[in-house]
């Protein structure tokens, strides 16, 4: 920190998204925040931040945050000390595992587990003294066939390619809006200059969307194509491209395996011309260097695993797979794949009680939690900074599952639409108040970096960190009735180590250096690695998967159904979902700047779709699918395709007893009250939220 008379400088990273861009804040003698703006000398994001950043400081100040646990009552809310909370949470715990086994207790982590260091380093050592398997997460809302597909082809699920963004000639962008999202399993602060940085340079970027989103009005071309139908138009691309090329003998099995998906075939199916697939194709071949990249659009549908095999089966037949410009491999400081080994299962080791969907990587896909805990199963329940109501498909199911539990515990600052059914609440610091280091997002980043960041505020004497509070539960869990509990251990013991054994180690990169340069290290570009990274057991990607290879069965079959053109006639349109630069998921809407201004919970529909339906603009209309039906307002827009419908993300604060005051005057409704958990990817169980049936009540 630097100090002038009157005020102090704190440089962290934000770690409210996957940037990670660095901040430079200035706090006067009285510790108020006078500004929150851009690091101009860290050297990823140079001095650029999104208006999210300044969430920081209203999270901070935020009225309706708990800093003290509170226990609900059948008065309402009472506030109790720390020990009274962790005696009765691990006296429950421990009583019902020891009345019905392990895994009658269930736990989520949300996705701010991620984002926190704390919570990262000492959440396994908990789950693992808890002993349940029944875990689930929001991997399996979100990225979980970007994992698959790793482990299959890769040898592990963490070693994902990132596009070479600062370096391509030609991006092809998938279902992915980084101008909104920053990015996402492609840490890439400043993204809107680097793409027009793309363009400045002779390249450009073409983007497949079926909305006409904010990076789509800058790229060279935008093209519509219906929801959940990626997998064709990429198969159609590996067909174009492995009938241009020389091919070894697994790519000419590839080969055989696109053979039925022509451009003229595939363009019946997913509105892509012929014409330009085939120039898609060849513009990904004759580029210096392209890279193809898809994102939570091709993700969350019912070929989510298969779109993302496909996507890395291009790459790799551009000869743009671990080469400057291409899909690379980061070369991170705390490198996760650290203790891989070759030949690890991580899939279908258990399965779901009901319907029996597969394991991976330790955790049961999130669609299967509300129907696990109805069947009776899970009795009590952990949450860790998440909102599931509001973020798994069919949240009015989980409300009743959660709502029937024996027992619930919350790891959360908020008494939101999840923790609202909560016994207790344990309230973690947050934000400035916490020292991080990206854990993850330093694997996925488009440059190799390395930043650390002290806490700006020390927490009171009543606060407790998320890493104290699950050290605290595990330690407790693992004594012995009358036996001293041990006191909690800083993770950052384990960051150290992980720098000095670390790729750098040697270099001397060291935990005491990042915090010497709070701007952040530059450890370069990147740079090709995969030979010395790639865990399968011959060394050599696997390029067609027995398991992936299998799954192109539904696709034919779904391929039939669609040229026969048999649709629903009554839920005949398509729900996709969207991301806004001012929102995180359902954990940003309790902070007036960011949700102030026009209504942003509305659904997006086409003219032609509303005329049809005799709908004008900002109607009010009610949509329904199998599982549920909101009231919503209607925003008539040309930035979608006929009979595509879009609800934002993150939404449906109106339910009784949630004391979030903001985000309840602006509650919106909930997309995932009309997302159905029986539609997944039978691939990896990842759920479908995208291409959901629907219907327009008037």
């Amino acid at each position: 920190m630097t100090q002038s008379t009157n005020t102090r400088t704190h440089y962290r990273a934000c770690n409210l998204c996957e940037a990670i861009c660095g901040l430079e804040i200035t706090v006067n003698e009285h510790n108020e925040i006078l500004t929150i703006k851009g690091d101009e000398k860290d050297p990823f994001s140079r001095g650029h931040i999104c208006p999210k950043a300044v969430g920081l400081k209203d999270i901070y100040l935020d009225k309706n945050r708990l800093k003290q646990p509170v226990r609900r009552t059948e008065t309402g809310w009472e506030e109790i000390s720390w020990d009274e909370a962790f005696t009765e949470v691990t006296a429950k715990l421990k009583e019902i595992q020891t009345q019905y086994g392990k895994d009658s207790v269930g736990v989520y982590q949300g996705n701010p587990s991620v984002h926190n260091s704390g919570t990262m380093l000492s959440a396994p050592a908990f789950l693992r003294a808890l002993g349940s398997k029944n875990r689930f997460s929001a991997t399996s809302a979100d990225q979980l066939p970007h994992h698959f597909a790793a482990w299959q082809m890769f040898g592990h699920p963490l070693l994902l390619p990132i596009p070479d963004i600062d370096h391509t000639d030609f991006m092809l962008i998938i279902g992915a809006n980084p101008l909104a999202s920053n990015g996402s399993l492609m840490t890439v602060p400043d993204v809107a200059n680097r793409l027009k940085a793309i363009q400045k340079r002779g390249g450009k970027f073409v983007v497949i969307d079926p909305r006409k989103t904010e990076t789509a009005k800058i790229a060279d071309q935008h093209l519509f194509i219906k929801p959940a139908t990626d997998v064709f138009l990429l198969l159609s691309i590996v067909h174009e491209i492995a009938n241009q090329i020389e091919l070894s003998e697994d790519a000419e099995k590839l080969k055989d395996l696109a053979k039925f998906y022509s451009p003229e075939t595939v363009s019946r199916i997913t509105g892509i011309t012929a014409e330009q697939i085939k120039k898609l194709s060849q513009d990904l071949l004759n580029a210096k260097t392209s890279v193809v990249y898809g994102r939570m659009g091709v993700s969350v549908q019912a070929f989510g695993g298969l779109c993302q095999w496909l996507i890395n089966c291009i790459n790799i037949l551009t000869n743009n797979i671990d080469s400057v410009g291409g899909a690379m491999f980061p070369q991170p400081a705390f490198d996760l794949l650290g203790r891989a080994k070759k030949g690890e299962n991580y899939f279908n080791r258990w399965q779901s009680a009901v319907r029996k969907l597969p394991e991976f990587d330790g955790e049961l896909p999130v669609s299967a939690m509300a129907e696990d805990i109805l069947a009776g199963g899970i009795k009590a329940f952990i949450s860790i900074c998440g909102n599931p109501v509001l973020s798994t498909s069919n949240g009015v199911q989980l409300d009743q599952a959660l709502d029937s539990l024996e027992y619930m515990v919350s790891v959360d600052i908020y008494i939101n639409e999840t923790s609202r059914h909560a016994n207790i609440i344990l309230p973690p610091t947050t934000g400035l108040e916490v020292a991080h280091y990206d854990v993850v997002f330093h694997n996925l980043a488009v440059r190799n970096t390395a930043k650390y960041s002290e806490p700006l505020f020390e927490k009171d004497n009543n606060q407790r960190h998320d890493w104290e509070i699950l050290e605290e539960l595990k330690n407790r869990i693992l004594t012995e009735e009358g036996a001293v509990i041990p006191s909690p251990k800083n993770p950052e013991e384990k960051l150290a180590m992980a720098m000095q054994f670390g790729p750098y180690g040697k270099q001397g990169l060291t935990l005491q250096k990042l915090k010497e340069n709070p701007h952040g290290e530059d450890l370069g570009a990147l740079r090709p690695c995969l030979k010395e990274k790639l865990i399968t057991d011959n060394q050599e990607i696997n390029l067609k998967p027995a398991l992936i290879v299998k799954d192109l069965e539904r696709v034919k079959i779904n391929a039939d159904k669609l040229l026969q053109e048999t649709t629903d006639t009554d839920f005949n349109l398509k729900l996709i979902g969207r991301r806004h630069l001012r929102s995180n998921n359902s954990w940003m809407h309790n902070a007036e700047r960011l949700v102030k201004g026009r209504d942003r919970c509305t659904l997006m529909i086409h003219p032609e779709t509303a005329a049809k339906r005799g709908i004008i603009n900002q109607e009010k209309v009610q949509i329904e699918s199998r599982v549920g039906r909101v009231e919503i307002s209607v925003e008539i827009t040309e930035d979608i395709m006929p009979d595509v419908v879009s609800i934002p993300h993150g939404f449906g604060h109106a339910r009784a007893g949630v004391q979030m005051d903001i985000a309840s005057a602006h509650a919106g409704v909930s997309l995932n009250d009309l997302t159905d958990e029986l539609l997944i990817d039978e691939l990896t169980g990842n759920s479908a939220f995208s291409g959901v049936p629907v219907r327009i009540l008037r």
